[in-house]
Order: structure tokens, then sequence, then C-alpha cells
């Protein structure tokens, strides 16, 4: 059987935000990349994201990169990679503004600037109150960032081949990446996409849970590709629960019904998170939530005839905040709990959200290998981003709001390291083994 090769600048697998904000660095430096997805760009997982992306712009509550680079490092239970979190966070403010100059649609503050709500683990003052940090349109952010960004890949003639799935990785005899395989899921023919350099940008792997927020596509397919090409992954021990699943269902709550002044409540209507984190209360880190709510429903002051979840209740504020602010998470409250949170609290339980680990990078974006004495060496030709990657930001446990800030951050980054690497000659097209 005659297999079809096509030839690339580059080839990124994967349009979610991290993809799609690599390709568009590589389109618009004039490099002719592709773009290979499972799924429609825009229904890419990161469309499920709500919440929002952080960072100290400061519009709503005083703010700085060293505050939120201190609550990454805390949260992460001081196993994040702290050279790469100083990275991520002075990026923040730029990364955030250059979206919403693509035409993101924020939600805005009655002057004009950017909304920012509270979001758990974030704090002023290393520390010692909430802040307000997370940049939000609605809860429904990471469908307004996908949007923009296959706008301004459209316009930049990104080429994308949609519905394909990537199989392997192509490694020559010195272990240099030279492109990938890949089917077209309609026809399951087979391709070669020979290329300078590829991205992975594949997402994580959260649908090995039974009880997962991913969506079904969200299987691994990048970190398993890069384990059978020889490239040992890195903390994959580290898998976060988020707090608020509905339960039953494991559909995600975002942590912005709490930014907004949601509290858990256990069957004596207690808001049991004084006890556990008596200065961020129900906005603590995710990992602190969640074994508060554990600990609580195997006490046996669960929720229910079976007491096997906790009450997320929204109930005192008002409908007007609830329609404004949490349009999308009344929807879904009534589509998975037959409730509507204006008159009801939603019951919910720790769910499955998101890969700590992964392949492993530098803030580069580039991915790295042992070989010699170098354990950090740089494979040729190699980059990753986003949930598939291991820039070790996350640590043992990420922030809210900190997933879409490292797509964005380490996205832009990758895409810029491979412009860079073509252009200054060091990536050329290497012959297929």
């Amino acid at each position: 059987m005659k297999i079809a090769k096509l030839t690339y600048d580059a080839v990124i697998v994967g349009a979610g935000g991290a993809g799609l904000r690599a390709a568009l660095q590589l389109s618009e430096a004039g490099l002719k990349t592709a773009v290979l997805t499972k799924v429609f760009p825009t229904r890419s997982h990161t469309v499920a994201a709500q919440g929002g992306v952080a960072a100290s712009l400061g519009n709503s509550t005083e703010d700085n990169w060293h505050w939120h680079m201190y609550d990454t490092v805390k949260g992460s239970d001081w196993l994040g990679d702290q050279d790469a979190i100083e990275f991520m966070c002075k990026k923040a403010n730029e990364v955030v503004v250059e979206l919403e100059h693509y035409g993101m649609p924020f939600d805005r503050l009655d002057n004009g600037k950017i909304y920012q709500r509270p979001f758990g683990g974030h704090s002023q003052n290393y520390g010692q109150s909430p802040v307000s940090r997370s940049c939000a349109a609605a809860d429904r952010t990471g469908h307004a960032m996908l949007h923009a960004l296959y706008q301004r890949n459209v316009r930049a003639k990104t080429q994308f081949f949609v519905e394909w799935m990537a199989l392997d990785l192509i490694r020559d005899a010195d272990g240099d990446v030279v492109g990938v395989t890949a089917m077209e899921m309609e026809t399951g023919e087979v391709s070669i996409f020979h290329a300078k350099a590829v991205i992975f940008a594949t997402g994580g792997a959260g649908r090995i849970y039974y009880s997962s927020t991913n969506a079904f596509i969200n299987t691994g397919d990048g970190v398993g590709m890069a384990a059978r090409a020889g490239i040992p992954l890195e903390d994959m021990e580290f898998w976060q629960f988020h707090p608020t699943g509905v339960a039953g269902a494991g559909v995600l709550i975002t942590e912005g019904v709490r930014g907004e002044g949601g509290i858990l409540r256990n069957d004596a209507g207690e808001r049991f998170m004084e006890r556990y984190a008596p200065n961020l209360k129900d906005l603590a880190s995710r990992d602190v939530v969640s074994r508060s709510m554990v600990t609580e429903i195997n006490e046996g002051r669960g929720c229910g005839p079976d007491k096997d979840h906790v009450l997320l209740d929204i109930t005192h504020l008002s409908p007007d905040t609830i329609m404004k602010r949490l349009p999308g998470i009344r929807e879904i409250s009534i589509q998975f709990a037959g409730i509507d949170p204006i008159k009801a609290p939603i019951p919910v339980v720790p769910t499955c959200h998101y890969q700590m680990g992964g392949i492993p990078t530098n803030y580069k974006g580039q991915v790295v290998a042992p070989k010699g004495d170098n354990p950090n060496s740089p494979v040729t030709g190699f980059y990753a981003a986003g949930e598939c990657a291991c820039a070790s930001v996350h640590g043992a446990n990420r922030l809210g709001a900190n997933s879409l800030l490292d797509l964005l951050v380490f996205g832009t980054s990758a895409g810029e390291t491979v412009v860079e690497d073509i252009q200054s000659g060091n990536l050329r097209l290497q012959p297929l083994p």
C-alpha cells in the first residue's frame, strides 16, 4: 500500500488553546503549518474551561506577579519548577492583553477594564486574603478563547486537518523527531507528515478515570506516542481531582461559582470549609477542598439518601448575578442534576479533572530527555505545550485558572522557539528513516 507523504515546516498535533496559540505564532511568521485534530478546533477540550485565566492585572484588587508566583508554588505543594513558574507568572499580563487585542470578549468592569473574579488558592500579600485574579468571560472563558484564536489562525492561513488522528512519532537514528504518522478518521487512510518540527498539544488523559470532567477525546494520545517513542514521562503520579463535579455525572462546575460567592455545605447545612481553611474557606486550593469534602462524606456528614456528596449553595446570590456571571452553570445544573441553582443547592463530589504530569519540557517548549550526562537534553525537532506537556509549573496540584494561562504562555513560547530554530537554520528537514 502506498502511503501519502505531506511536507511542512511544522506539524502541530491538537487544536486546543496551546495548539492554536502555537500555530498562530508559526503561521504569522510565514511558516507552512499543519494542525492535526480529532475534532473541529472550537470543539477541543479547552472549550470546557469555565472560570478564567489567571493574571495579576490588578483591575479589581491590588495584585502583582510575585504574589501569583507564591500562590502557584505553594499550591504545587512546593514541587513546581520555580524558574518556570516565575516565567509563566511574569508573562501572564502580556498574554491576556494580547488575547484582548485578538477580540476575546472578556466580561468588563464599569470602568471598561477586564473583569476579574476570586479563585481558589489565589491570594494577596503571600496568602493573607483572597484576590480577584481570574480574567473571565462569564463562565465560558475557554469557549471564548478558542473562537478568538481560531479566527486569528484562519486569518493567518493555518492549514487544519480536521478529524485526523496522529498515530506515532517518527524518530531517526539520532533520536531526532522528523514527523508523525496520522490517520484520516473518515477513510482510515494513513499518511506521513514530514516536518522540521513537531509540536504536541494533545491535552490530558483524564478519561482513564471512570468519573472525569474531561471530554471523551482526552485519552492521552500525545503522552502515549511520546512514551512509545522512548521519551520518559514526568510527574505522572500527579492527578488533580476538582472539588465540584456534578454528583453522578462528573460534569464540571467551575470554581468561579465559589469565586462569585458559592458555599459548600454538609448535611447539617454547615459551611464546613471554615474548619479546614479558616482564611480562604471555600476558595482554598483544589486539593485541600477535595480532601475536606471526602473527609465530610467519610465521616457521615454527606448529603442525599446515600450521604455520598455535599451541596454547593448559591441560592443566596441574586438571580441577576447568576444569569449574568454563571449562565452555563445554571444550564449544566438543570440538565445533569435536575436542579435550578437559583432555587436549590447543586449536589457535587470530587471528580478527576487535570493531569499535572506529561511530556517533560523546558520553559521554551522544547521536549527534554536524558542523553549522555545531561538529564534534560532537548530532543531535536520535538516540542510540547498545554496539558500534555510538563514544564512542572503545577507541581503536585494546579491552581484554578492557571491551566488557560499555562497553555497561552507555553503555546506562545513553543511557537516562538520553533520559529527561531527554523529561521536560524538550526532545524532543517531531515530525511525519513
